[in-house]
């Protein structure tokens, strides 16, 4: 058993504060009453201390001793006992077999010499029956033998009450109501002394053991046992508690809840009450007395006086859960509930359940730990909050300080364990889902479904869909974006639907469709069909077409032209606006003219009709363009919009693919454009130098020479005519240089013809074409450069089959 530090042992009395002058004293009891502390000396005398208790800034605390008094009885014999009647301000001293009264001030005997003669122990009653405020119960082991006598002791008096005989010599007792608790010679009895009916307990030998009976609390004593046991026994001669273990030779014992200490020749040992484990060992030599008086334990050498501080109880537990001591540390938080008041108790027990359930979770015992934050009603979000990102960015949570637990999230506690990851994620969607209809939730419905939505979404559980069909309270903002992150479209529909948001429900549900897998959509679903269901919503109909026409890139002119219907209208339907040049104008612009450039498949004439009168020239120069109307496009461009640059990049899109004639065409078809007469000439002449001087490579110079006026001059062009020579040089020099290789390679051909024909060969019937192995059968034939013969029309057929055998490289 690991061990705990319940208690810390302090002075309080030293020696020589004790002794003074004096060189030999022996202390032989001790009381303590509030501050007041008594001393009882084997020479007889009483020393009366004040206590003052401080706490050090480490929270240890500490004692001063001020003597206040010293008073010798007159005997030569020593003060066996010493025990305090506050509400009579009286000290009850044991000397010489007789008990006196004094003044727990003075120490001075009462005028009245009341006294109590013939005592050997004695014992007050802390639960007495007598109801009279002024006077308290005395019980003592009279000198008789076999005899037990009861008294009531006022100011200054004393009266006998009852005296009962005893089955054997009683050697120790303690006393609860109308119930005695007796060390006889040979064992241990209760004895009601006013009925007069004794229970026995069980047997020790008193030769062997040094007897204790001590009272613990109400009608319940605590007795040393045979065997080492810390015994138990209530007034009905039972034990409601198991025993402690403690030694063999225990001298003394006292109680501070929920803790029995026990004292023996070397040793302080602490145990508890709750689990009866041994907590706490303390090296104490020559240990002498050793009592608890209200709550402070004092034990005592012969020669000093030292206290045992209990730690705060609130200390231990948290001492206990550092060390992850779950057991340990619930017990004695519930056993505090005796000490600790009802409302900060209850407060106090739910945290330690807190704590512990956190203890439990880190070590993945999640029954446990479940049952714990149930009973600590634990705020679940403390909970929710170890996992990241699954709060909603709205939620107003902050962790309880101190903290419950020192993880600062599920990557910390699992240190990155996958694994152990997922056993976190699917106990904490088992407990939202079981907490979230019950009391814990109220007040954070929305943190705890938000939570659990992530959880089912990121895991793909089955209960997703469940969630979101049925009442919840899921955050629309963190939800969706959740959603989405995960492609959960079709909960993603769900959930707009459940907040009366349809039409986004079935924007967002077309990623049902258009997200899945191809092979999957092919198989699942027709377009026409979805195509069908969608057309209550425009939005909705433009992602899907969207899908098919430019990431499935269907080839289907009903798809291209819907899509380009729908874009037109988007754009038609913002023209109020237009004047605004918003941001949803130029996208629902620039998705039209991107598709009517890119797409060939789509209904020219019918989307020409649709944008005529329509304000929308760059749309029909587009059109213009796929129709080959060039012109007419170009004319949209340069006199209708004015725009340069537009004009350019039509004519480098409309050839984009084409030979380099068609792409001439078209900038001549720009250049005569610019060069026309119109209200706009000085504007295009700037346009078309422009035109021919960054692209010269794309004009037919001989061509556009005759069409420039006569004013410009040749630095104006200078770039034009420096970038045509040039390309005039190099097409002269390239075609030199083909002439030059081909009248290379007829050299080659006529010096192979010239010694071919220089050369003879016979040819007769016993020649075969190598071509079909055939007999020559007339004089006809076709040699090859390697010697080869074959018949002509062989070598016909040998140019038009291309697996036909091949004798020879060139004829």
């Amino acid at each position: 058993m690991m061990s705990t530090k319940a208690f810390t042992l302090v002075s309080a009395v030293e020696r020589e504060l004790l002794t003074g002058d004096r060189e030999r004293i022996i202390i032989e009891c001790v009381e303590c009453c509030g501050r007041n502390l008594y001393v009882g000396t084997a020479d007889g005398s009483i020393y009366h201390f004040l206590l003052e208790e401080k706490t050090l800034p480490t929270g240890t605390a500490t004692f001063t001793a001020t003597k206040q008094l010293h008073r010798h009885l007159g005997f030569k014999k020593p003060v066996n006992e010493l025990r305090a009647a506050s509400a009579l301000h009286r000290l009850l001293v044991l000397c010489d077999s007789s008990i006196t009264l004094v003044n727990m001030l003075s120490l001075e005997p009462v005028p009245s010499g009341a006294r109590i003669k013939g005592a050997v122990a004695l014992a007050l009653n802390e639960n007495p029956v007598s109801r009279d405020p002024f006077c308290v119960e005395v019980c003592i082991i009279s000198v008789k033998r076999r005899t037990i006598q009861v008294f009531l002791v006022y100011e200054d008096r004393v009266q006998i009450v009852r005296e009962v005989s005893t089955p054997e010599q009683p050697l120790a007792v303690a006393v609860d109501g109308h119930f005695l608790c007796l060390a006889l010679t040979t064992q241990y009895i209760i004895l009601n002394y006013n009925t007069g009916i004794a229970q026995d307990l069980f047997p020790y030998c008193s030769e062997e053991k040094h007897p204790i009976v001590k009272r613990i609390g109400q009608q319940e004593f605590l007795l040393a046992g045979p065997g080492g046991l810390g015994m138990f026994a209530t007034v009905a001669g039972i034990s409601q508690r198991a025993p402690v273990h403690w030694s063999e030779n225990v001298t003394g014992a006292a109680v501070c809840f929920p803790y029995v200490i026990a004292l023996d020749d070397e040793f302080i040992t602490v145990h508890s009450m709750l689990d009866q484990q041994l907590k706490q060992t303390l090296p104490f030599k020559e240990g002498h007395i050793l009592q608890d008086f209200e709550g402070r334990v004092i034990v005592a050498t012969r020669k000093a006086v030292y206290i045992l501080v209990p730690l705060p109880l609130e200390k231990q537990i948290q001492d206990l859960l550092a060390s992850h001591r779950v057991e340990e540390a619930l017990v004695l938080a519930k056993g505090a509930r005796r000490n600790i008041p009802k409302e900060k108790f209850q407060v106090m027990y739910r945290r330690v359940l807190q704590q512990a359930g956190f203890i439990q979770f880190a070590q993945l015992q999640f029954l446990e730990a479940k049952e714990l934050f149930r009973s600590g009603q634990l705020d679940v979000r403390e909970l929710i909050s170890l996992y990241p990102f699954l709060l909603p960015t709205s939620s107003s949570f902050t962790r309880s300080h101190p903290p419950l637990h020192e993880y600062a999230d599920l990557n910390q506690l699992t240190q990155g364990d996958q694994e152990k990851m997922a056993k976190c994620k699917r106990f904490l969607m088992s407990y939202l889902n079981e907490v979230r209809s019950t009391e814990v939730a109220n007040g954070y419905k929305e943190d705890i479904d938000t939570a659990l939505l992530k959880l089912y979404a990121e895991a793909d559980h089955d209960s997703l869909l469940d969630l979101l069909v049925t009442e919840n309270s899921c955050l629309l903002t963190d939800s969706a974006a959740w959603l989405e992150k995960h492609k959960k479209y079709f909960a993603l529909g769900l959930l707009y639907h459940y907040n009366n948001q349809d039409a986004a429900a079935v924007q967002v549900g077309v990623q049902v469709f258009t997200k899945r897998p191809l092979e999957e959509e092919q198989n699942s679903f027709n377009p026409d069909d979805i195509l069908t269901c969608l057309k209550k919503y425009p939005d909705a109909l433009v992602k899907y077409l969207e899908h098919l026409v430019m990431d499935r890139k269907l080839q289907q002119e009903e798809y291209h032209t819907h899509l380009a219907v729908l874009y037109l209208d988007q754009v038609l339907q913002q023209r109020p606006s237009a004047d605004s040049m918003g941001t949803e104008v130029t996208e629902a612009q620039a998705k039209l003219r991107h598709l009517l450039q890119k797409s060939d498949v789509y209904r020219v004439r019918f989307l020409m009709e649709k944008v005529q009168g329509a304000s929308l020239p760059m749309e029909r120069a587009i059109l213009h363009g796929k129709l080959e109307e060039h012109e007419k496009a170009l004319r949209i461009l340069v006199h209708e919009l004015r725009d340069v640059p537009a004009a350019k990049d039509y004519c480098l899109w409309c050839s984009e693919g084409r030979d380099p004639v068609y792409r001439q065409q078209l900038f001549h078809t720009l250049l005569t454009l610019y060069l026309s007469p119109s209200p706009l000439a000085p504007e295009l002449a700037v346009a078309a130098v422009d035109l021919l001087n960054h692209h010269a490579a794309e004009f037919d110079a001989a061509q556009v020479l005759p069409l420039l006026p006569g004013s410009w001059s040749v630095q104006l062009l200078c770039p034009f005519l420096t970038g045509a020579m040039r390309d005039s040089v190099h097409t002269r020099r390239t075609a030199q240089v083909a002439l030059g290789l081909a009248k290379s390679e007829n050299l080659i051909y006529k010096y192979d013809k010239m010694r071919l024909k220089g050369s003879s060969f016979r040819l007769s019937d016993k020649n075969l074409c190598q071509a079909c192995q055939n007999p020559f059968c007339e004089p006809v034939f076709v040699r090859y450069p390697n010697g080869g013969l074959v018949h002509t029309h062989c070598a016909a057929s040998r140019h038009t089959d291309p697996s036909s055998p091949r004798p020879g490289a060139r004829t």
